[in-house]
Formats: C-alpha cells, structure tokens, sequence
C-alpha cells in the first residue's frame, strides 16, 4: 500500500543520485543518522539550540548510528543503505531521561528496533569501521557537548527535575558528509516497511 513515505522517496531521489557523481578518494567521510518525525526532531533541535555552546553547534539534532565511512564507498553504501531502509519498519523510540557526560547532557534513548538494524549495517561496514563505531552501541542524543563542566552541571540541575519520558518515532536513516565541523546531507532513505497501528496491527 501506498503511503506519505513512498512520496518522500519519490521526492529525493535526485538528492541521492547527486552523489553519483561525486564519489572520490579525496572526497569527505561519510556519518550515518537516524531521522526522527518532524515533532520529535522539532523538540530534540529546540534542546539543542537551547543548551550547546553556540560557537560549537554546527549540526543539527540527531541520533548517530556511524561516526565514520571512507568518503569514496558512495556506491556501496548507498545500495546497502536503500536496500534496508525499504524493508525496515518505522522505529518506536522513547527519550527516557538525561544523563550526564562531563561536559554536557544527553538524552538516553530506548529503540527495541535500532540495534538489530545497526548490527546489520555494521557486519556490512565492518571492514571500514573506525575503533569508535566498533564499540558497544548506546542510542543517545547530545544536547550539549564540550562545554564548561559548571554550565553542564547547571544544565542538568535545569532539565533532570522536570524531565517526564516522551516518545517518538525514527523514520529515516540519513547519510551526512562531514565537512570538518559542519555536515553536508547526502540522501535520506525513508523507511518503507509496514508501519504498526494503533491496534497493533500492521498497515
């Protein structure tokens, strides 16, 4: 059955095919996200701006699934990305708490779904993996980073107190170029799989 997502394939497929055209040793190393629906990224990108050092918030809001890819392996990871992304289904995900990381906050995130599909990106990628991306996987979301450890410390006492777990939806895996501090989006891919229902049924 046909739905808004197969709309959105349709509607960026020439963003992905531009990097056809691109593919080259020298080319940025590719980072891979997974994309939330619009009212969950609108909270989690609202966090962020509220609470990252601005001189240091480049990137959007996101939930990184690989930090690092060889910028020239377009071919390969395009297909590989579109290929699961059809058969994978929506990913329920609930944002359970903060935690402290030093010198920020994260958001500590549970997806029952996420790591079965990241285990199989990763057999996939695992001759390109970096020592970071070969480390045990935790779901998070970073809304603030590297700042001063008083600043963290006060932005926990902030948002811990109030904190009420919430939930949301991961729709999308989307590839990144990273430009040295800024990323350039590559391509989305829209999962496309069957989409559970209220009733607990599938659509």
């Amino acid at each position: 059955m046909l739905d808004w997502r197969t709309d959105m394939l349709d509607g960026m497929r020439s963003t992905n095919n531009k990097e056809m055209e691109l593919a080259s040793p020298d080319d940025p190393p590719f980072l891979i996200t997974l994309g939330f629906d619009p009212a969950t990224f609108g909270r989690l990108d609202e966090l962020r701006h509220r609470y990252f050092p601005p001189e240091r918030n480049q990137v959007p809001a996101h939930l990184s699934l690989f930090h690092q890819l060889p910028g020239d392996e377009w071919d390969s990871i395009d297909s590989t990305l579109d290929r699961l992304a059809r058969a994978s289904s929506p990913i329920p995900i609930r944002f359970k708490g903060v935690k402290p990381t030093g010198r920020g906050v994260m958001i500590v995130v549970d997806a029952p779904g996420l790591p079965a599909l990241r285990s199989e990106l990763a057999k996939t990628f695992a001759r390109h993996l970096t020592a970071q991306d070969r480390q045990p996987y935790h779901p998070h979301v970073m809304i603030m980073n590297k700042a001063d450890r008083a600043e963290a410390d006060q932005a926990l006492a902030e948002i811990q107190p109030t904190w009420s777990p919430w939930s949301g939806v991961g729709d999308r895996l989307i590839l990144w170029r990273y430009l040295g501090g800024p990323w350039d989006q590559a391509a989305t891919y829209p999962f496309l799989g069957p989409i559970a229902t209220t009733s607990g049924k599938l659509s």
